[in-house]
């Protein structure tokens, strides 16, 4: 069977070539005769994957000296806990609620800390991105969250809070790589690697230094930053081949041009579907045009029975996973980096055969 084109909010398509990458070397990788998945962790043809993932990573998002770069389990879902657990300092941070996932991080949040939402777009089904000023933030939070893409509802934040001296916190999951940050405007990153860095099982952290310190009490030694930076994310098994398919996406990344690169592409992609959905009579996009995501395209055509048959069709004609969240319904087109232009082009080509066929 032909490869389709995946749409899929996470786990996401990878890049053929890491994925050819990874074929080649299943049996036996570097020539040490093993899968990657065979290999201890402790040896030093696989620490020395481990060390290749995160220089790459470091060159590609430029990560300063002072950051620890952590490779985690748990996906980014625990990290919702750990967060409020290692930055724990005051006992109270401030959040923005824009988005399933954003809701998930305050309602774990809540388990630990004071929790104070400063904003939600909560009241038009999270379709934008709310507004802020310094007035509206505690002074002596110990961090400020927000998550950068909002994956289910298709916007990000296009302007980053100033936060001051108070560490801002990023959930970068569905968008990480994708464009270009600075590093320095935060005080942690964290994002889980199904939908921009590898397959699922591996979540990275980038923190800075100072921010790793003794935790709030009690806080199992595994979830604790400073046990995963103090033993460079071996201090028990890490999801090996999770991180090696990681390597081989950095390096693709790379080969592209690095992350500015790249967002130059996804820029180009989302405008070719964004043009078509504002010309369209049939589709429409859900996302306030301000805030639209670049890398989840959320679209509806008013009718819960079209939406269906629209996916079906699609599915059927080689593009799949197009269904939005089952939480909104209609539609959702994920163009992570792994998407080629050409993906984008015959599928904005379907989608006006079929808006024609409806007419």
């Amino acid at each position: 069977m032909e490869r389709v084109y995946n749409f899929a909010p996470g786990p996401s398509m990878l890049p053929v070539p890491a994925l050819e990458k990874a074929a080649k070397e299943m049996l036996s990788y570097n020539n040490s005769g093993m899968s990657v998945m065979e290999m201890s962790h402790r040896s030093k043809v696989y620490m020395d994957i481990q060390k290749a993932a995160e220089n790459l990573l470091r060159e590609l998002m430029a990560v300063p000296e002072n950051y620890k770069v952590l490779f985690l389990q748990g996906g980014a879902s625990l990290q919702f806990a750990m967060v409020p657990m290692n930055l724990y300092k005051n006992g109270k941070a401030d959040y923005m609620k824009t988005g399933q996932f954003a809701t998930k991080a305050i309602e774990e949040g809540q388990r630990f800390i004071d929790v104070k939402v400063v904003a939600s777009s909560e009241d038009k089904v999270f379709s934008y991105i709310p507004e802020v000023d310094r007035s509206m933030f505690t002074p002596d939070a110990d961090y400020f969250h927000i998550t950068t893409n909002n994956t289910i509802f298709g916007t990000r934040f296009t302007e980053l809070p100033d936060t001051g001296n108070v560490p801002l916190v990023g959930d970068m999951s569905s968008n990480i790589l994708s464009q270009v940050y600075d590093v320095n405007k935060f005080g942690l990153i964290y994002a889980g690697a199904q939908k921009n860095m590898g397959p699922a099982g591996l979540c990275v952290v980038i923190v800075r230094e100072d921010l790793v310190r003794e935790p709030m009490d009690k806080t199992p030694l595994m979830l604790q930053y400073r046990t995963h930076a103090k033993e460079d994310s071996l201090y028990n098994t890490p999801p090996s081949f999770s991180v090696y398919m990681a390597m081989n996406v950095f390096q693709w990344l790379k080969d592209q041009g690095g992350v500015a690169a790249i967002q130059k592409v996804n820029e180009a992609k989302a405008k070719i579907l964004y043009d078509f959905l504002d010309e369209s009579g049939l589709f429409k996009g859900t996302a306030q045009k301000k805030d639209r995501s670049i890398m989840n395209v959320t679209f509806v055509t008013g009718s819960k029975e079209l939406d269906d048959e629209f996916v079906k069709s699609a599915a059927a004609a080689g593009f799949v996973t197009l269904a939005g969240h089952r939480s909104v319904g209609g539609m959702r087109a994920s163009i992570y980096n792994a998407m080629p232009v050409e993906g984008i082009e015959k599928l904005v080509g379907f989608m006006k055969e079929f808006e024609a066929k409806k007419a």
